[in-house]
């Protein structure tokens, strides 16, 4: 007679935990790059909203340039974020397996672990976000006040 479903154990070779770890392993690499590609939008559209006001030798408008530069702040406290839930949900799942406890109910579970409030807050603190967006600000000042008067 075979077991119940939900008595089933699931082991680290099952192919379906490692189906699963696969799923997570991409949205955390989804995450991870999407990251990278807000650094890389906002630097170009802060570039490109600094070279048009220096073309047409407007310095007063320079500040516009704050705006992307808060809005993609944001998005990638967002994804840093996401990306650390979805870590906490990847390490569960496998401390889960390890000891034995995880259910067949487990692997259709992708979701983010955590608060979001305290995840966006950590990702706030991360160095890759506040380092590089306070730097832009920084540039974006001194281009204004040096370069662009």
């Amino acid at each position: 007679m075979s077991e119940p479903e939900s008595e089933k154990c699931l082991t680290e070779e099952s192919p379906s935990v490692q189906s699963h770890l696969v799923i997570l392993q991409g949205v955390i690499e989804r995450m991870a790059v999407n990251s990278t590609s807000t650094k890389s939008w906002c630097i170009t559209i802060v570039s490109a909203i600094l070279v048009v006001i220096a073309d047409k030798n407007k310095p007063e408008y320079a500040f516009l340039a704050l705006l992307p530069t808060i809005l993609f702040w944001a998005l990638d406290i967002y994804y840093l974020a996401m990306e650390k839930g979805f870590r906490n949900s990847y390490n569960d799942f496998v401390k889960k397996v390890h000891a034995g406890t995880s259910t067949p109910d487990d692997l259709y579970l992708v979701h983010s672990l955590g608060k979001t409030s305290n995840l966006q807050r950590e990702a706030f603190k991360s160095f890759s976000v506040w380092g590089f967006y306070s730097g832009l600000v920084v540039l974006i000042i001194l281009a204004k006040y040096f370069v662009l008067t």
